[in-house]
């Protein structure tokens, strides 16, 4: 598991490193600011996903060793968020906290947009174990704002594209099944059923995430 860990550790830098390098190389396109926004909001989004995706393939398969990488990736999630809105205040407006107000009141993507970012905000200030451990059940009930966050992802990219929304729509599609598979565990008996005998094998793998300081 550890070496399983590091290789996505080091799979979630890579987005990152490459975007470095071509500004770096100047490889970024006829439009480089375009680029490294839509890169890093994509790939925000792509990792979220991919963090509320654990939780199923864990319930599905077992195996609890893979809760383990769920922190990790929202933590990456986030970090490619800040990224992006760090693109659009420093090169897309030069601090210009005026006109980012009036973009955040007036235009719907960025309203969408910003308000996922504060979403993940107390997320990613709540994900070490110390604060798991004081907060107790209300962590539990604090991060299932991850969905809203998603959900509002969703929407900024969806509204942000002008033509081909061919990727909001995937993204989109992912997280309707993920939402789906969530309320099937939480409301239909025959998943409360085995959710309930599951319980304390998922108590305990929650116990290792807990000690789990990534």
């Amino acid at each position: 598991m550890v070496y399983l860990k590091a290789i996505i550790f080091l799979a979630c830098l890579v987005p990152v490193g490459q975007l470095a390098y071509g500004a770096y190389i100047g490889d970024l396109g006829v439009n480089p600011i375009e680029t490294l926004t839509h890169s890093t909001g994509s790939w925000a989004l792509f990792i979220l996903l991919a963090s509320l995706s654990v939780t199923p393939l864990w319930r599905l398969t077992g195996w609890n060793n893979l809760i383990k990488l769920r922190r990790m990736l929202g933590l990456f999630a986030f970090f490619y968020a800040v990224l992006h809105f760090s693109v659009y205040l420093v090169l897309d407006h030069f601090f210009d906290w005026q006109a980012i107000g009036k973009d955040i009141v007036k235009r719907p993507y960025v309203t969408a947009g910003f308000t996922a970012l504060m979403l993940m905000l107390p997320l990613a200030l709540t994900s070490t174990a110390a604060m798991i451990r004081r907060l107790g059940k209300r962590w539990q009930q604090l991060h299932r704002l991850v969905y809203v966050a998603a959900i509002l992802g969703v929407i900024h990219f969806y509204w942000l594209v002008k033509s081909d929304i061919t990727r909001p729509a995937q993204y989109g599609i992912v997280l309707a099944v993920l939402l789906a598979f969530r309320l099937a565990m939480n409301y239909l008996p025959a998943f409360a059923s085995k959710r309930s005998r599951g319980s304390g094998r998922r108590n305990r793998a929650a116990s290792v995430e807990t000690s789990d300081t990534v």
